[in-house]
């Protein structure tokens, strides 16, 4: 097996595993301010993500970008089987993106439910079709020789693409939440804090079952060792969320989701897309990937730029640290329109056509 394919998958693999962390607190924020009890609480969820949301979602795009780059026919195959789903995420990211800049653009309620609605559903079909998509790439699509789908334009959708999809779900909504019990102060603080405490069994389920499946069929030594982290993490994220401690909460979870991933990716290698209808039909590292100058220019680029992108994504996590309430947030500001018609231009302009309509 050549050296630089393998470790572009495991860059991809890194990748997408940061993509999920960090996209996945803000995509469960998202979703959780559908269920806030006033303005001044999705206020105070949205501010929490307002520094950060826009550049975890770079991790998207680049780790698209990289599979396109360092394996096209895994690119190919994969984004042209699932055109679908992956249409549905960008039309959620294009809504979720606009709400957040125009929800507070508008003076009345109304105004404000609808880019709530928005954010919120918009950062639901995104969690799930992203989950979908890394799910069917594991489990496997019903691909040919050539790597092109058959069936029709849901043959994609099956229990694989729903466990998938639930997972990333139920994960955002637990990294939300502690996420907010980390970031906010007062009923937030707590009602997200019980929501982990309540709801992280149900909501952990399903990539629980996501990732056992895919050990079972395809696991090693190495990708089971993963397991065991895995578990250990979630149990202590519940634990540390129990006693108040959310930092802890949140870093448990952050662990899990690396561990639980990390097991799914090495679990799956060599193979980057497994063919339902024939194992000799098959895309994997070596089969699907560039070719080897590349490979080499995107390492070296990689290895230059990739320190520098992780000192900047840190560097704004530890900027905004601080715990929110409503009490830091600013008055809601009134709408202005961007032209206004002041009273005396008007009448300068009256007595102007008047006069210009004697001379004629």
């Amino acid at each position: 097996m050549d050296t630089l394919p393998t470790i572009w998958f495991v860059v991809i693999g890194v990748l997408w595993i940061g993509y999920l962390v960090l996209e996945g607190f803000d995509l469960g924020v998202g979703m959780h301010m559908l269920f806030a009890r006033s303005e001044e609480e999705r206020r105070t969820m949205l501010n929490t993500i307002g520094p950060l949301w826009d550049g975890n979602q770079v991790w998207l795009i680049t780790a698209g970008a990289a599979t396109f780059a360092a394996f096209p026919l895994w690119y190919a195959s994969l984004f042209s089987s699932l055109y679908l789903p992956l249409l549905a995420v960008l039309l959620g990211l294009i809504f979720r993106a606009v709400g957040i800049e125009y929800r507070g653009k508008g003076e009345t309620d109304a105004w404000r439910r609808r880019w709530t609605l928005a954010i919120g559903l918009g950062s639901l079909v995104t969690a799930f079709g992203i989950g979908a998509a890394l799910a069917v790439t594991t489990l496997g699509l019903p691909i040919d020789a050539n790597g092109d789908r058959q069936g029709g334009p849901f043959a994609w959708f099956g229990w694989p693409a729903l466990i998938g999809g639930l997972a990333v779900v139920g994960f955002a909504l637990v990294q939300g939440a502690a996420w907010l019990a980390l970031k906010t102060d007062g009923a937030v603080r707590r009602r997200m804090r019980t929501f982990i405490v309540r709801g992280t069994a149900l909501a952990l389920l399903p990539i629980v079952v996501w990732v056992l499946t895919v050990q079972v069929v395809t696991g090693g030594p190495w990708s089971w060792a993963l397991v065991v982290p895995a578990v250990i993490a979630a149990v202590t994220g519940w634990e540390s969320a129990r006693r108040g401690r959310e930092g802890y909460a949140f870093a448990a979870f952050t662990t899990f989701i690396v561990a639980g991933a990390g097991s799914i990716f090495a679990a799956a290698y060599p193979v980057v897309l497994p063919s339902t209808l024939d194992p000799a039909f098959d895309l994997t590292v070596a089969n699907a990937s560039s070719g080897q100058y590349t490979l080499g220019v995107m390492t070296v680029v990689t290895a230059i730029a990739l320190p520098f992108v992780l000192a900047a994504q840190a560097w704004t996590i530890w900027v905004f640290r601080a715990r929110l309430s409503h009490d830091h947030l600013p008055p809601v500001h009134t709408f202005i329109p961007a032209v206004l018609r002041a009273p005396e231009v008007d009448s300068e302009r009256a007595v102007e056509s008047r006069t210009t309509h004697g001379r004629r």
